[in-house]
């Protein structure tokens, strides 16, 4: 049993952090002695065998690829993913390594260094990348490899992503719940395909309460070719304003909420704004944004034991991993009549 026993069980069950479980567990404290005693008293009923993956798997490097436009000059949500995957592949005996791909070595399908000078065993893509350069990359090199934060339709590929459809479907339904009839999505369809099945969950949402989506609340943030926000030519205000916004992002939600704050109205006194991620970079917004929240430290276990589990030769389920979040009630909508 002890084999199949993951940190991640131990943390759920005592309430602390995956990173604290291993420190626990391997001397190197961190927790209160009362946790610590927990911690191993729960380790030893589930039947928890320390260094489990260290003593029975050979030590493997593991390569986060990902584009140059998800790393903002602040810590951004893609870094604090990358930083997990650290943690977890350190945890389970092995190494995480980090290349970022220039907007240059995408257009000339130029690979990365990881990949060229073989110094990994598996290789985990952190957000979206053009399909030719994706299709190229496996062309090329014949290891393991595990989408983060994306998927595609080739159901023979590995991919872990968060429940955007039906998280969206809850939001929209808190908006209803709150008394809002006049949403409106921002977004660039089709830009990702996370903002796509985020509309997808918003539009559901829209048609069960017997609403109508108008063509003017569909709001673009972005640039459809390079992914970047564009806060001057998108995130255009509607003449016909609905009471609430609901944003495929916490960063767009914030960037929105400026805008609307620079044009004379008050969020959430005059216009509620929810956005998605539960993660806003400092510096882009005061008001605390009611959000639908990201489980990143469980994406990024799970990304980094599929991709251990293909370099170590184990079977494991390929296809789509789904990965739920929740609500995150905060200031940036309020009830009306």
């Amino acid at each position: 049993m002890g084999e199949k026993v993951r940190l991640a069980d131990i943390a759920e069950k005592t309430g602390v952090s995956i990173v604290s479980v291993s420190k626990a567990l391997s001397g190197k404290g961190g927790v209160s002695r009362q946790k610590l005693e927990e911690i191993q008293k729960v380790a030893k009923e589930l039947g928890y065998e320390p260094h489990t993956y260290a003593a029975r798997h050979p030590s493997c490097h593991v390569g986060i690829i990902t584009r140059d436009g998800y790393m903002a000059r602040f810590s951004s949500f893609y870094w604090q993913m990358y930083q997990y995957m650290n943690k977890i592949s350190s945890m389970m005996g092995s190494f995480a390594m980090l290349e970022i791909l220039s907007p240059d070595m995408e257009k000339n399908l130029e690979m990365p260094r990881l990949l060229e000078e073989g110094k990994i065993d598996a290789y985990v893509v952190m957000g979206n990348i053009f399909d030719e350069y994706l299709e190229e990359m496996r062309r090329r090199y014949n290891i393991p490899f595990v989408y983060l934060d994306f998927a595609d339709s080739d159901e023979s590929h590995t991919c872990v992503i968060s429940d955007s459809f039906y998280g969206a479907y809850a939001m929209t339904n808190y908006l209803y719940d709150m008394g809002h009839e006049k949403i409106a999505y921002v977004g660039t369809l089709l830009s990702t395909g996370s903002i796509t099945d985020r509309y997808l969950g918003y539009q559901k949402s829209v048609l069960e309460h017997g609403g109508r989506i108008k063509k003017e609340w569909i709001i673009d943030d972005r640039d459809l070719k390079s992914g970047y926000i564009d806060t001057e030519k998108k995130l255009i205000l509607p003449k016909d304003m609905p009471t609430a916004f609901f944003c495929n992002c916490d960063l767009t939600a914030g960037h929105l909420i400026r805008k609307l704050e620079r044009s004379g109205y008050r969020v959430p006194r005059d216009i509620s704004v929810a956005g998605y991620d539960n993660y806003m970079y400092p510096g882009v917004c005061d008001t605390e944004i009611t959000t639908y929240g990201v489980d990143l430290e469980e994406m990024s276990r799970q990304a980094v034991e599929l991709a251990l589990q293909g370099a170590w030769g184990e079977a494991h389920k390929k296809g789509v991993h789904i990965v739920s979040g929740k609500l995150v009630k905060k200031d940036s909508v309020r009830k009306i009549n």
